[in-house]
C-alpha cells in the first residue's frame, strides 16, 4: 500500500477552507495503482459470493466497476437525485460540508443478493450510512463496506452500521 499512498495527492482547502482532501485521481491515472487497487480489493471479498457491488457517486464508480469486474459480479450505481432514468429509492444524509440525497434503482437489488458498498473515501461517514439503508431496505443476504482510504481522525466508522464489515485499504 505504500506505492498507493505515494500516488495520493493532498488538495489544501478543498472544497472548503479547513479541508485536506485526499484526491485520489492520481492515483487513478497510474496504471500500476490502479491495477494494485482492483487486486488488493477483490482479494477481500473472492470467496465472499458477492453478486454486486454498489459504487457511490462519482468516484466510487471506478474502485466499485473495477471491485464489480474482478469479481465476476454486478455493478450498481448510487448516484444523486435525477440521475436514474427508472424507479429509484432515496436516502437523504448529512456529509462533512451539507446534507446531500443519495439514490439506487428499486430493483437494483434482490434478496439473494450479496452485496458490497463502495466508496474512495470514508470521511464522516454520512454518505455510506445513506447507502447502507438504502441497499438494506432492498433485503439482500449480506452488505460489506469498503474504502480505498479511511480517515481515521474523522471517526467515519462511527457512522456505519455495527452489523456490516468494513474495510479500509489505507488508513491515515
Amino acid at each position: 500500500m505504500e506505492y498507493i499512498k505515494s500516488r495520493v495527492r493532498d488538495i489544501i482547502d478543498f472544497p472548503t477552507k479547513g479541508i485536506v482532501f485526499k484526491d485520489l485521481t492520481t492515483v487513478f491515472k497510474d496504471p500500476r495503482a490502479l491495477h494494485i487497487i482492483g487486486w488488493d480489493l477483490s482479494q477481500l471479498y473472492r470467496d465472499k459470493g458477492v453478486t454486486k457491488v454498489v459504487g457511490i457517486e462519482s468516484r466510487g464508480f471506478i474502485g466499485g466497476s473495477i471491485l464489480a469486474f474482478e469479481l465476476g459480479a454486478g455493478f450498481v450505481p448510487a448516484r444523486k437525485p435525477g440521475k436514474l432514468p427508472a424507479d429509484t429509492i432515496r436516502q437523504e444524509y448529512a456529509k462533512e460540508y451539507g446534507t446531500d440525497v443519495i439514490e439506487i434503482h428499486r430493483d437494483a437489488i434482490g434478496p439473494d443478493d450479496i452485496v458490497v458498498l463502495h466508496d474512495d473515501v470514508l470521511a464522516t461517514g454520512g454518505t455510506m450510512a445513506a447507502a447502507y439503508k438504502l441497499v438494506k431496505s432492498l433485503n439482500p443476504k449480506k452488505i460489506y463496506i469498503n474504502f480505498i482510504i479511511e480517515l481515521s481522525a474523522l471517526n467515519g466508522r462511527a457512522a456505519l452500521p455495527n452489523d456490516a464489515e468494513v474495510s479500509s485499504l489505507i488508513v491515515y
